[in-house]
């Protein structure tokens, strides 16, 4: 894993958090029974999650012959 892609990664990572947690702050959930977007924390660390997984795919993976 090189210096490059883990800023990647961690970009990704940041990103997502933080639309995790505007998706809380403006959707939400009014009822309460929503799993992800019920609380502040679950919707963050799932967008957190989604953001590393998209971003990955920007990283370059070493060719094998």
């Amino acid at each position: 894993m090189t210096k490059k892609s883990m800023i990647i990664r961690g970009i990704g990572i940041i990103i997502g958090a933080i639309a995790g947690y505007l998706y809380y702050f403006y959707v939400g959930c009014a009822s309460g029974t929503c799993a992800i977007t019920s609380k502040p924390l679950n919707s963050t660390l799932y967008g957190a999650l989604m953001g590393g997984l998209i971003f990955n795919i920007f990283v370059k993976s070493p060719k094998r012959f």
